[in-house]
């Protein structure tokens, strides 16, 4: 385990200013981890900021950062310069979902299956939590520092989101985070926030998901051809690995210049991080855990909606559909 304290070493002293990164795009985890560690530094006499890069896609986000009061802003929103510190949170620097700003990348506090980076001088890389906020409650712990209602309703809305109810990637710290944050939460809050997941706008995204997936052998396949963000990506793989005959999940779709791939599975032999780096070698990139996984294709020529398929079915070690 990494001493807190020692990161604190790192930020302390000087006159850079400090940003907390969350990776593009970010989820619950990412936001709630990023506000909680926030707060931590602020009971040390470190401020920092908390930024971003990409869009604040699902509504349920938006809501938790309204109610909660987080102070998160787009990097654009600030003049970054060489010497400001940066602490990427809930991902790792050299990542494709994490953008390389200008400043110095001091710190990686990450929980998903990556190559550890050896030029930053705090690395806290835990991949058998299921969630970033996990890990930061450990801070708290190890720091004798007691947790506001505030950044316990956040991390246990993101430990609860990454780990899909307490049902993926748990681990006993998990657990332990759990029973002590839920004392401590909103969980009024937290449970209108996670029951309250779905527009009715997406509903048109399950239809077509329902009328265009294909089922065999255990594995599940869709892909939109006009377009389905990553976070939704995510909602419809969780729901469709909820049917009896389905043990793997990849969804993709075309968001603009980029194919967006997600991947949910539930049997031990068919690794989503593995599988999506076997998928797109040569062609994208990808990573993310064993029963969850994110990727994309950065060019969209290169797509093929079949030849996909078939790669990740030989991935998953299955004969082609009769």
């Amino acid at each position: 385990m990494h001493d807190p304290g020692t990161l604190l070493k790192i930020l302390r002293g000087g006159t850079h200013r400090i940003f907390l990164q969350a990776h593009n795009f970010p989820d619950h985890d990412a936001v709630a981890a990023s506000f909680a560690l926030r707060d931590l530094l602020r009971r040390e006499g470190i401020d920092a900021r908390i930024i971003y890069e990409g869009e604040i896609e699902r509504n349920s986000l938006r809501t938790m950062i309204e109610k909660l009061g987080i102070d998160i802003q787009p990097a654009a929103n600030f003049d970054l310069r060489p010497e400001d510190y940066i602490v990427v949170v809930d991902g790792c620097k050299g990542n494709k979902n994490v953008t390389d700003l200008i400043g110095e990348e001091v710190a990686v506090i990450d929980h998903h299956e990556v190559v550890s980076p050896e030029d930053v001088r705090y690395v806290d890389i835990r991949t058998h939590y299921g969630s970033t906020c996990t890990i930061i409650y450990t801070y708290f712990r190890n720091l004798r520092r007691e947790i506001s209602r505030s950044v316990a309703t956040a991390m246990l809305i993101g430990l609860n989101m990454d780990t899909a109810l307490m049902t993926r990637g748990v681990s006993p710290a998990d657990l332990q985070a759990y029973a002590d944050l839920y004392v401590a939460a909103d969980t009024t809050l937290v449970n209108s926030i996670l029951r309250n997941q779905v527009q009715t706008r997406d509903l048109a995204f399950y239809r077509q998901a329902l009328d265009a997936v294909r089922v065999n052998q255990s594995f599940a396949f869709c892909y939109f051809p006009d377009g389905c963000n990553q976070n939704l990506l995510g909602m419809l793989g969780d729901f469709f690995l909820t049917l009896q005959e389905v043990d793997f999940v990849a969804l993709c779709a075309h968001n603009g210049r980029r194919i967006n791939f997600s991947l949910r599975s539930e049997r031990n032999e068919w690794n989503c991080s593995d599988v999506i780096q076997q998928v797109l070698d040569g062609i994208g990139f990808g990573g993310g855990h064993a029963e969850l996984a994110g990727g994309m294709m950065p060019d969209v020529t290169l797509f093929n909606k079949s030849e996909i398929e078939s790669r990740f079915r030989s991935a998953l070690g299955l004969s082609a559909p009769v």
